[in-house]
């Protein structure tokens, strides 16, 4: 069963680890005329959304946003292949190896801390951006042939209005029944082995099943 992290040190040792590896990729790419971007955890900010599958390793799911562009923004390889290597430049400086580019993020290896909690955990930055107030999702899809793959923008499903709808979600006081609602959706495809469902989708999932119980009549 997935659940919320509970140990609190735990949690605030890997948040300190990780949130400088990400704040340094960031601070790289904004130094850069090429884009201007934002840091996300899954779930606006984080919000105390870090999740565990029983005993097993944690993925903490970051979201780089692309706010502007100096170029094409549907040149998606472009842009995949230069957050991959700003993000290596990132986790060399901490003594970390290389990510691994996969279809929808770019993971780190696998670490422990020496003292404390042994659970290892690793980093996945997805890269997203919003248009016409829809939310999506940079795709690397794999063909075996690097030079024949596709990148593409991937429109979340049902992600039109989400910035809003959380905003109001937020203005009522009603965060604590988004993350109840995200972990069901986690533990429901997990029980239907539905593993290609995305925490970036059972974020909106969460985000829309709050706001139509509570402000669409």
């Amino acid at each position: 069963m997935i659940h919320f992290i509970e140990d609190k040190k735990f949690l605030g040792m890997m948040r300190r680890e990780y949130s400088d590896i990400v704040n340094r990729l960031v601070q790289n790419i904004n130094k850069d005329n090429y884009l201007k971007v934002e840091m996300q955890m899954v779930g606006s900010g984080g919000r105390n959304l870090e999740t565990q599958n029983s005993n097993q390793p944690v993925d903490l799911d970051y979201n780089i946003n692309i706010l502007h562009i100096n170029g094409d923004i549907n040149d998606c390889k472009k842009i995949k292949e230069y957050v991959r290597k700003q993000f290596n430049i990132a986790l060399k400086s901490k003594g970390w190896g290389d990510c691994k580019d996969s279809t929808s993020a770019l993971t780190t290896e696998q670490r422990q801390f020496k003292e404390g909690n042994p659970t290892s955990f690793s980093i996945d930055v997805a890269i997203i951006c919003e248009s016409n107030d829809s939310w999506y999702r940079l795709i690397h899809q794999k063909t075996g042939i690097f030079q024949e793959d596709n990148w593409i923008w991937n429109e979340g499903q049902d992600s039109k209005g989400l910035t809003k709808k959380v905003n109001k979600i937020k203005k009522y006081n009603l965060w604590n029944n988004v993350r109840n609602a995200y972990l069901n959706k986690k533990n429901m495809y997990l029980k239907r082995r539905d593993y290609n469902h995305s925490s970036f989708n059972c974020y909106i999932e969460a985000v829309n099943e709050v706001y139509n119980k509570y402000f669409t009549k």
